[in-house]
């Protein structure tokens, strides 16, 4: 015991002995007449000149030592300055093995980085060039990567303050001539403990040129962290951000975060709590929990963005206004929904999200593996008119194609980007009670949408319109650079007349449209599908009528030059009812091609074929109002055995886009082949009146001898079976 007891008395003698010899170090030796020698070190060894112009001190207890005015200057151009750096340790926290730092203070820290037009950082020039680097050593993570997380000591690390103040560091690329400066940088804590929570402040600007950007920030919060290092956490977080600069037009906008962050990296999980996120009047809020950092996280909780105005919000940012038809739009946007799903996934149930008056509910997800998207999202009713850009009278005139071919047309670009559709994977199904577009009114709107390696299919896409319904599918094949399209579509019982009325202001066709439309093409630009497609549109219409164009009018001028009279200015009206109108136009291209339209008109038979020019907007056709009874009960369209069966020609050519109802007249030109119909029809009639005359002399005569011979009584029979016989 007794040796025992004179080893803890040499120990404590030795301490006591070395506390003395800093003490007596400390007081007897001054570091500032080692400031030359300092200082032609750092020259010898360095490219850096450093100039020590402030005192050197250090202190017993606390342990420590204070820099003041220091700078180092690389080749002529100050590279770091610094006003004060104060480091003090505990000195019996040493001696009780368990380091604690009492005070770090960094005053007046500047330094200047910076890039020469080669991409070569100044500071790579503070060593000599050629001198050999050190032979670096083992990192300590990788000599220790094997133990066992268990066996490894928790590091005891205390602070009792840190203070950084006024610290400036500016960047600057000469060859491109970006530049970065942080200024203003202050930092504080106190009271750093591992275990236990302690404040944070920081403040700073960061400005940039290209653009002209500039950030404060001001960050408050209370940190923690374990003695292991591997939990963290953040609570009562308050930062504040005001950015201005050219992406803001010169306004002031402010940034804000705010809420507590809790993570454990050994466990692999984090939690979001009552964390918002503002940006002007935008607002997120959300409360999160994650469970694995690696390819299949685990997510659950909630996430919503409060009602905001999106014009206000752009007003707020500096950036342009967003004009709209209807003002009033965009002015009520809201999102929220919960967050779930297995490991791998991200769900979103309950979704909604709210534009104006319109509200869009159901669900999504999102599979990371593959970033496959299920959305199924179910509309109320939106008028997308609302939200075009109001029209104008410079915008027309812009529009309008320039007359003499002055100026070439833009570069056609690609439809769609092929890469990015061959790496989709969607589920996407999507309904919408009723749509306003381009003053279309269609309703109970249904879509479903497929893409699998590299095939976009748009199974079903239907609705209701004007009294009717259509129904179409789409398949897009981009699994090569031709992209190969199928299109098929079926409408039935569509009313043409209010849908012509509201879609272009025409009101010149009425009826139920019935339409078959089959077409194939290729390519990824709007000229490639156009030229390329091949098909076929096969339509019928129901009872329907001509109401800006009047066909019988037409037929009985060219009835009136027959029968060599005048028509009557009165009671023809405008329209021209019809009953089952239809044909087959072949694609072709730009071409539509059409050589059986047929409908019945009222003692008419309407015959045409045809051509339509998509490319020009030009449409060629010859109509024929074949003659099959009786048309108008004006005298002069009267007809008579030479007109019946004839075909009175009628002519449409012209663009379609603009006087739908005068491109079609009478046609002259073709009248003369209906005279010679005409007059076969008049030479015709002449013979057989001629026979008829012939036959009937004939009989007579014959039938007078008989009754001379046979007497009154045989004379009627036998003129009975003469009759039968001319007949014949």
């Amino acid at each position: 015991m007794k040796a025992v007891r004179y080893v803890a008395l040499a120990i404590v003698g030795l301490i006591i002995l070395a506390i003395a010899a800093v003490a007596v170090a400390v007081a007897v030796i001054d570091p500032n007449t080692y400031k030359p020698q300092i200082e032609k070190a750092v020259e010898d060894s360095t490219n850096l000149d450093l100039i020590l112009a402030g005192d050197i001190g250090w202190s017993f207890i606390p342990l420590g030592l204070e820099l003041n005015d220091v700078e180092a200057t690389l080749e002529d151009e100050r590279l770091v300055r610094l006003d004060q750096l104060v480091a003090k340790l505990s000195f019996w926290s040493l001696v009780t093995m368990s380091p604690r730092v009492d005070t770090f203070l960094l005053n007046g820290l500047d330094a200047n980085l910076s890039v020469d037009e080669n991409g070569n950082g100044n500071w790579t020039r503070i060593m000599p060039e050629g001198e050999a680097k050190p032979e670096q050593e083992k990192p300590a993570a990788e000599e220790t990567a094997d133990e066992p997380a268990g066996d490894r000591e928790p590091l005891n690390f205390n602070v009792e303050s840190v203070e950084i103040s006024n610290a400036r560091v500016h960047y600057e690329d000469k060859g491109t001539g970006q530049a970065f400066t942080l200024e203003d940088f202050t930092l504080n804590a106190s009271e750093i403990t591992l275990g236990s929570s302690f404040p944070l402040n920081v403040a700073f600007r960061f400005a940039t040129n290209q653009p002209q950007f500039a950030v404060k920030g001001d960050i408050n919060a209370r940190l923690a962290a374990n003695e292991a290092l591997n939990e963290f956490g953040v609570s009562g977080l308050k930062a504040i951000f005001d950015m201005s600069g050219e992406p803001f037009g010169g306004e002031t906008v402010r940034a804000e975060l705010a809420g507590s962050l809790e993570a454990n990296l050994e466990n692999e999980t984090a939690t979001l709590s009552g964390f918002t996120a503002s940006l002007a009047d935008l607002k997120l809020n959300t409360d999160l929990s994650v469970n694995g950092f690696g390819d299949k996280p685990k997510l659950e909780g909630s996430l919503s963005i409060d009602e905001f105005s999106l014009k206000a919000l752009l007003a707020a940012m500096g950036q342009p206004a967003i004009e709209t038809e209807d003002p009033e739009v965009m002015k009520a946007l809201a999102f929220s929904t919960n967050i779930g799903g297995p490991a791998g996934t991200v769900e979103l149930s309950d979704l909604t999200i709210s534009l104006d008056d319109t509200t869009f509910r159901g669900d999504a997800s999102y599979t990371l593996a593959n970033s496959a998207v299920g959305l199924n999202l179910q509309g109320d009713a939106i008028n997308a008119d609302r939200y075009l850009p109001p029209a104008s009278d410079e915008e027309a005139a812009t529009e309008e194609t320039p007359q003499g071919g002055g100026g070439g047309s833009a570069e056609e670009g690609d439809l769609l980007p092929l890469e990015t559709l061959r790496s989709l994977v969607l589920d996407i199904n999507l309904g919408l009670g009723e749509l306003i577009v381009s003053n279309l009114t269609i309703n109970e709107i249904k879509s479903v949408i497929s893409a699998r390696n590299g095939v976009l299919k748009v199974e079903d896409f239907s609705g209701q319109l004007y009294y009717g319904s259509f129904d179409s599918n789409v398949t897009l094949d981009a699994r090569t650079d031709n992209p190969q399209w199928t299109i098929n579509k079926d409408i039935k019982g569509v009313q043409t007349l209010p849908l012509l009325a509201d879609l272009a202001d025409m009101d010149m066709l009425s009826g139920g449209a019935n339409m078959s439309v089959n077409v194939k093409t290729s390519g990824n630009r709007i000229s490639d599908l156009r030229s390329n497609a091949k098909g076929e549109i096969n339509f019928n219409l129901a009872e329907g009528e001509f109401t800006r164009m009047n066909l019988t009018r037409m037929a009985c001028q060219g009835i009136a030059l027959v029968n060599q009279e005048q028509l009557g200015s009165s009671g023809w009206g405008t329209s021209t009812p019809f009953n089952d109108m239809k044909g087959t136009l072949r694609i072709d291209g730009n071409t539509l091609t059409n050589t059986d339209l047929v409908a019945a008109l009222a003692g008419m038979r309407l015959e045409g074929d045809g051509t339509v020019d998509l490319a020009a907007s030009n449409l060629d056709y010859e109509i024929g109002l074949r003659i099959v009874g009786e048309i108008h009960r004006d005298e002069a369209c009267r007809v008579t055995e030479y007109v019946e069966n004839v075909v009175i020609p009628v002519e449409c050519r012209g663009d379609y886009t603009e006087d739908p109802a005068g491109l079609c007249s009478f046609d002259g030109s073709r009248f003369r082949d209906t005279i010679k119909t005409i007059a076969a029809n008049a030479a015709k009639a002449k013979a057989d009146e001629k026979v008829d005359e012939a036959k009937s002399k004939a009989e007579e005569k014959v039938s007078e001898k008989l009754k001379e011979k046979l007497g009154e009584q045989g004379g009627e029979q036998v003129k009975d079976a003469l009759k039968g016989l001319f007949g014949q």
